[in-house]
């Protein structure tokens, strides 16, 4: 118990040393030493919601030096509370919060940002890493290494694209996506769970035969015949009456597609089978310590067989948004590594589902601001700003932001009553 109580004590020092350097170095350069006398100007409207703000002018100079005052007194609440053996979690976040702010509060000098836009953006950029890292979830929470969540996803979007533009129906899309999913997680399970093949050679082996019969299909079949076979209609977003007005979040989270409700359901399914059923407890136990799991009767192999099917149907939920849910066609190679991503993600949010969830709308954040500063024009590398989630998972792994810890048995073939 002690070394546990160091350990967090130590973790919550780390935070809050970097959270100070942070702060400062936010004061220190985006408030004086790069003051800007241009105003920035940030937008709250979107679509026709209730307006309470319409749009808000302030000083870059004024701006950058608020938010960074307001990362420095949350830092200090952070001390605090590290010093009383508290958790540091709310400060730490207002203190994140008023540095992002001052940065794009200093970025964005002379600028229009159209903040509520830029949430929805980046909450749709998550959606197939959120859908990507609950797949992954569901299987090393059972024990088995999940690398192959980049073939699901582009398996799952091939197919969506193909059945919705040959029945002109995103529903058939939408459906026969999660099989395609689940077809790659039946690859993962024969091959992982009854043959013991190594699971880290395995995923990336299924990633590249995915890859490469989807390039095959999409040279020979798509491009020849694109008006049949790839030229899908897209879902249209359902507002929800009443909470799709409410300004700032009405239109980011409740004008969207039935894939990103579908998102919400999910994210809130797992959490709570994974914490509050039987099912949730025999799947921590396996992933765990799958020995005691036997011993109490627990079928290991045939439960991790089974969770590793419903994390395909899940991943293909996320692999139908890149064609029915976004673009309407499918394209070579298309998911861009949102495999791997959603696997940081999983890592970032220490294998727990709001954990994993956060985790993918920092990185769709981060590549949606990204994206956002290069329209209006602002000076700055976009390659730098792509480095930013990364470079927070770096921070996440070394042990900054807490322990990170897999399930014990994570990538552990079982053999009843032998050696595993």
């Amino acid at each position: 118990m002690k070394q546990v109580r160091s350990s967090s004590e130590k973790n919550r020092f780390k935070g809050v040393v970097t959270l100070t350097v942070l702060s400062i170095l936010s004061m220190v350069f985006f408030g004086f030493l790069s003051s800007s006398k241009e105003k920035t100007t940030f937008g709250f409207v979107l679509n026709d919601e209730w307006v309470i703000v319409k749009e808000w002018v302030i000083s870059s100079e004024t701006g950058s030096r608020i938010f960074s005052s307001i990362a420095l007194f949350a830092t200090l609440l952070a001390i605090l509370a590290n010093r009383r053996n508290r958790s540091i979690i709310f400060p730490s976040a207002i203190a994140s919060f008023g540095i992002l702010m001052a940065f794009i509060t200093w970025a964005a000098a002379g600028k229009f940002i159209p903040f509520t836009g830029l949430f929805q953006g980046a909450l749709l950029l998550a959606v197939p890493l959120v859908f990507g890292s609950m797949s992954g979830l569901i299987c090393e929470r059972s024990g088995v290494i999940n690398i192959a969540i980049e073939g699901q996803l582009l398996a799952s979007a091939f197919i969506a694209g193909v059945i919705a533009s040959l029945t002109q129906q995103t529903i058939w899309g939408l459906i026969a996506a999660p099989f395609a999913g689940a077809a790659i997680s039946f690859l993962l399970a024969t091959f992982a769970i009854k043959f013991s093949v190594d699971q880290v050679i395995l995923g990336f082996v299924l990633n590249v035969l995915v890859i490469g019969l989807t390039t095959f299909l999409y040279k020979k079949l798509l491009i020849p015949y694109q008006s049949t076979w790839n030229t899908s209609p897209t879902l249209g977003n359902i507002e929800i009456p009443l909470l799709s007005k409410i300004p700032v979040l009405g239109p980011v989270f409740f004008s969207q597609s039935i894939i990103v409700y579908l998102m919400y359901a999910i994210v809130f399914a797992i959490t709570f089978a994974l914490f509050k059923t039987k099912w949730g407890l025999r799947t921590r136990a396996v992933g765990e310590h799958p020995t005691a799991a036997d011993t109490v009767g627990i079928d290991v192999n045939r439960l991790r067989f089974k969770n590793v099917i419903i994390a395909g149907l899940v991943a293909g939920v996320g692999g139908a948004y890149f064609t029915i849910g976004s673009v309407g066609s499918f394209g070579k190679e298309m998911t861009s590594g949102a495999g791997f991503i959603a696997l940081a993600a999983l890592i970032f949010g220490k294998w727990k589902p709001i954990g994993a969830l956060l985790a993918a709308l920092l990185f769709g954040f981060a590549d949606n601001l990204q994206s956002t500063l290069s329209i209006i024009g602002v000076a700055i590398p976009s390659e730098f700003m792509l480095m930013v989630p990364y470079i927070a998972t770096i921070i996440a792994v070394t042990g900054l932001v807490g322990r990170v810890r897999a399930p014990a048995a994570d990538g552990i073939p079982y053999l009843r009553g032998g050696a595993h």
